[in-house]
């Protein structure tokens, strides 16, 4: 496997670690990379598209964890654990190509490079940050802070600049959000319905235009933390 190009979110050794997958595969929109429960057997880098990381939670909603796409990895938490399961389910929003890595050769590579650990680890720490982030908006803030915090959070991912404001190019329906924030579509299209009146956001085709930030960010007692851990990704 070869080709892939350098990300500068990922060190030289974890980037020559990436080369060495040996196995690539599309994966059409709408199907799943792997679920909840299922035996682990790889860990996958999205080489192109975009895949969604959920959770089911015991009232059988479906959390949105991260949106991952270029050189992003996936199924890492499976690694130096006995008879490993994925603990979160992934799927394809876009058509993707991704390539896989098997476990045990990704643990001896860790085992015989302790410096392709270290970067490893270091990775690691940054997406555990993300993830504990993310959770303390749903728990200290509620279902509005969770969707506040989450139009925030795709505003750094992936908004422009615009006159009128910052524009995200990914389209994001209601039932995404829902799934993001960890609740009903119904209860996330009301508080939308509110930021519209209130002229805070607009919405065309699917596609968010955030017209007051600062709002959002009030409302949500927001630390400013660096933009690498107050994202979607």
């Amino acid at each position: 496997m070869n080709d892939f190009s350098k990300s500068p979110a990922l060190s030289y050794e974890l980037n020559e670690l990436l080369k060495s997958a040996n196995r690539r595969f599309h994966c059409p929109k709408g199907t799943y990379v792997f679920r909840e429960g299922q035996d682990a057997a790889e860990v996958y880098i999205i080489l192109s598209g975009k895949v969604q990381v959920s959770k089911m939670n015991s009232e059988g909603q479906e959390l949105l964890l991260r949106l991952c796409c270029h050189n992003d990895i996936v199924g890492e938490l499976t690694l130096f654990t006995v008879n490993p399961k994925y603990i979160f389910s992934a799927r394809a929003v876009e058509d993707t190509e991704i390539a896989a890595l098997g476990i045990p050769d990704l643990e001896k590579a860790f085992f015989q490079n302790s410096q392709l650990a270290y970067e490893f680890l270091k990775w690691m720490n940054d997406h555990m940050r993300k993830t504990m982030t993310k959770f303390k908006d749903l728990v200290l803030y509620g279902k509005k802070g969770a969707l506040y915090s989450t139009l925030i959070r795709l505003s750094n991912s992936y908004g422009i600049p615009k006159e009128d404001g910052i524009y995200i190019t990914v389209p994001v329906t209601t039932q995404d959000l829902a799934n993001f924030c960890g609740t009903a579509r119904e209860i996330i299209s009301r508080m939308l319905g509110d930021l519209k009146r209130e002229k805070v956001i607009s919405v065309k085709a699917k596609k968010i235009t955030i017209h007051n930030l600062e709002f959002l960010k009030t409302e949500n007692n927001c630390e400013n933390c660096p933009i690498e851990y107050c994202n979607v990704d």
